[in-house]
């Protein structure tokens, strides 16, 4: 069972880590995107625009804060995906999606119907608009900058 994100906080810090930007994410779900991806970008402004109450916090996993969250719940090699920490526990893929659609205000919660896929065949299809993302909806050429009022909500702001 993975570490809470505040003890591995606590013990990067003893070891002389910076864990500056390792959120807790019982209160303020994070979720990890590309942020080289229109779609990934698109799907943040998604989110931004249905989170009204500032929920969840984002990342890039580009990011140092990105790199720093992963590292305080997972080993080893993750998939090039959306991702969501939520009480120290990471979610990918098709589960982190839902998970997060969850986390939003009706109508979205519905998507949980999906839950009842098994999630192989979920990923098979998110696997699929994953490798052809790009081709489909391009590459960002410029990093966006969020506006004042939502800069707290990125971890990674700082590095914009």
């Amino acid at each position: 069972m993975p570490e809470s994100i505040a003890s591995v906080a606590d013990r990067k810090a003893a070891h002389g880590y910076d864990v500056g930007h390792v959120p807790d994410s019982s209160e303020h779900p994070l979720v990890l995107f590309d942020g080289d991806c229109n779609l990934c970008h698109r799907s943040v402004q998604f989110l931004l625009q249905r989170d009204r109450v500032g929920r969840f916090r984002f990342a890039s996993l580009q990011s140092q804060a990105g790199r720093d969250a992963i590292a305080a719940v997972a080993h080893g090699d993750l998939p090039d995906s959306i991702m969501l920490i939520r009480g120290g526990k990471l979610k990918v893929k098709s589960t982190a999606a839902l998970a997060i659609a969850r986390g939003l205000r009706f109508p979205w919660p519905l998507v949980s119907v999906f839950w009842l896929v098994p999630y192989p065949l979920r990923n098979l299809v998110y696997d699929w608009v994953a490798r052809n993302r790009i081709r489909w909806f391009g590459k960002r050429e410029e990093c966006w900058v969020p506006t004042p009022e939502l800069r707290a909500r990125f971890l990674d702001a700082d590095e914009r």
